[in-house]
């Protein structure tokens, strides 16, 4: 007994050792800004990124936070709606980094703003992450600070196009959004790998994004008699022409380049109109296709949010672990030039839902691109099924971006 009462006078003295020369932690708050688009037709992609990061930082802080040094930092998330156009998004950035003090930025979901912001953000003590925005020429500019979780379009298109002329169509109409820079950089891969099988776009009609009534388009498509259509653009036009094809009788292959969940296709058109539609698109999150943190994210998601998150709303997200761990290994939030640094040499973090693949171990290329696998998604009785991956060969890709360096 006596042993033991030494024992623990021992103990409480080491404690106090401990405690008197262990430095004090301090808690702060740390400002991340989200630009994106909140409402409009670019919200069903802004949306979902800007609540998926939210639900990230919420995740950190109730972890812990992050801690960098001695100081312990809780994630406060100031963010801004765009509207996907290009000078709300400017004046967006403006207010986070000249008002609110964000040096990290996220969210992006959209090509023009994010060009936009792109074309000055170089010269700006900050970080820029960038999410499901897929034009090509965001990462063609060896931005040093600047950061993409998705993959070009074009890298997705021309794995696309190899697929469905496996599939045997030789004769492809292609509706969408054409007036678009990153959907037709999407198509212009397509169309180079359909055609070394032998394949022929046939016709290419264009809708707007707030167009909602593309029977005229469809009309003239239905005298050509295609073996199939490709439709590319956003989720809730896309879904017009799948229900229109089917009011209008134009019994083809459907394919397209969408990236919508199944409750935002279900909004226009019904199971039986979609059904046998493919989406060729970044495996992007399908629970068919999900890993554990997949899983994790969509249950967590819903239960945050009460709907199914897009499947694109994971790059935001990914986005905000990416900078937690950058920043716990640099050592610091206010040399943001260090911070990129970190990030360019990073490994996948080990909560990303997307399923990355690294370029020389690393997440992001020197271009700053970060890729995924390509996939076929098929509807089948209600819901997107995964069906197969479609070959790509990012470190090729990373060459090719690097030689377009302007």
């Amino acid at each position: 007994m006596k042993m033991l009462r030494s024992l623990s006078v021992a103990a409480f003295a080491a404690g106090a050792i401990l405690a008197a020369t262990a430095p004090a932690v301090a808690q702060r708050e740390l400002v991340i800004g989200v630009n994106d688009a909140l409402t409009g037709p670019g919200a069903v992609y802004g949306l979902p990124q800007a609540n998926s990061v939210q639900m990230a930082a919420r995740e950190i802080n109730a972890a812990g936070g992050i801690r960098v040094g001695t100081t312990v930092y809780n994630l406060r998330v100031v963010q801004y709606d765009d509207k996907a156009n290009p000078t709300e998004a400017t004046n967006s950035v403006r207010r986070l980094l000249d008002r609110d003090g964000a040096k990290f930025l996220l969210g992006f979901c959209c090509s023009g703003p994010t060009s936009a912001v792109a074309s000055f953000i170089g010269r700006e003590d900050a970080v820029m992450l960038v999410g499901n925005a897929a034009e090509r020429a965001i990462t063609t500019q060896g931005i040093q600070n600047l950061f993409r979780t998705r993959p070009p379009a074009d890298y997705t298109g021309a794995a696309a196009g190899r697929f469905v002329a496996a599939q045997g169509p030789r004769r492809i109409a292609v509706i969408g959004s054409l007036e678009v820079g990153f959907y037709v950089q999407y198509l212009d891969a397509f169309e180079k790998e359909f055609a070394k099988s032998g394949g022929t776009i046939v016709a290419k009609e264009s809708f707007g994004l707030r167009d909602r009534d593309m029977t005229p388009q469809l009309t003239k498509i239905r005298a050509l008699n295609p073996d199939a259509i490709l439709v590319i653009g956003y989720v809730e036009p896309a879904a017009f022409v799948y229900r229109q094809s089917v009011e209008l009788g134009l019994n083809v292959r459907r394919y397209g380049f969408t990236s919508g969940s199944e409750d935002q296709f279900l909004r226009v058109a019904t199971s039986q109109q979609m059904e046998g539609v493919w989406d060729l698109r970044p495996t992007e999150l399908t629970m068919e296709s999900a890993s554990p943190a997949g899983v994790r994210y969509e249950a967590n998601y819903r239960a945050a949010f009460g709907a199914t998150p897009a499947p694109s709303s994971p790059y935001a997200y990914d986005q905000v672990y990416v900078l937690k761990h950058a920043l716990e290994r640099a050592g610091t939030v206010t040399d943001t030039k260090r911070v990129a640094e970190v990030i360019r040499t990073a490994p996948i973090p080990p909560e990303a839902v997307m399923r990355y693949l690294p370029v020389g171990g690393r997440m992001f290329d020197e271009n700053g691109q970060a890729y995924t696998t390509n996939a076929a998604f098929q509807w089948r009785n209600g819901r997107w099924v995964f069906v197969e991956d479609l070959p790509s060969d990012p470190a090729d890709y990373s060459r090719f971006l690097r030689g377009l360096r302007q």
